[in-house]
């Protein structure tokens, strides 16, 4: 069990979160607050694994609360504003989600938080470690491929099709969702169904799709839009 506290200063809110995290079997909700005050008092006395917090709250908003703290747990932020993201992301926050928020967002933040920073005991995992090369067997031989080669992959039914830097494509029996268990997620992202992209390699973005060599589009999908534009907003100059 995931021990979560909840922080907003706007009380519908709260009961919104309240009432998302109820539905969640491996979440346990410890407390709610409705300001950052009385949840460091909280959190002085009891063990805080996930916590929700807002990021606007008089006195003390959520980006110095997390900022007070010597060993914060994993925060999901909630905001009304997409500016604050890329701050967001500046203290390791484990995802931000932007009011009003749906139970599908909701859903899926938290399931990309639990299986990216906790082991099927609960556990908090290290995230730092990160594979620099993978092995893979293709036409009866094993070729080793280094992460940082890795342009973008291509999902063609039960294979996948591997397009590298300076190499000609490898092609392995594979599909989509097995590849992205052995990518770090920090550097590999899926866009689209049949498609998942090394974020180093991304230069040119044309109306929801990612240019490669000049001739080549990769169309993000709705499915995978709202990520792909939190991974936009850290890295966008305003």
């Amino acid at each position: 069990m995931i021990n979560c506290i909840a922080i907003d200063d706007e009380p519908l809110a709260l009961k919104q979160i309240e009432s998302y995290i109820s539905k969640f079997a491996d979440l346990n909700l410890l407390g709610s607050f409705t300001n950052a005050i009385k949840a460091l008092a909280f959190l002085n006395r009891e063990k805080v694994d996930l916590m929700f917090a807002d990021i606007n709250m008089p006195d003390l908003s959520g980006m110095e609360f997390v900022r007070s703290l010597e060993n914060p747990p994993k925060v999901i932020f909630t905001t009304a504003y997409r500016e604050f993201a890329a701050e967001g992301f500046e203290i390791d926050a484990a995802d931000y989600l932007v009011k009003p928020i749906s139970f599908a967002a909701f859903s899926k933040s938290v399931d990309k938080t639990l299986s990216r920073y906790f082991n099927k005991n609960n556990q908090t995992v290290d995230v730092q470690v990160k594979k620099q090369f993978l092995f893979i067997k293709t036409e009866y031989k094993i070729v080793r491929i280094n992460l940082n080669d890795i342009k973008y992959i291509e999902g063609m039914r039960d294979y996948i099709r591997v397009h590298l830097a300076n190499e000609k494509p490898i092609m392995t029996l594979m599909n989509m969702g097995k590849i992205m268990e052995y990518l770090p997620a920090d550097k590999f992202m899926r866009v689209h169904r049949s498609y998942i992209v090394n974020l180093d390699k991304i230069h040119t973005i044309e109306r929801n799709r990612i240019i490669f060599n000049g001739n080549v589009y990769i169309p993000v999908s709705n499915q995978y839009k709202d990520d792909f534009q939190k991974f936009l907003d850290t890295h966008f100059l305003k």
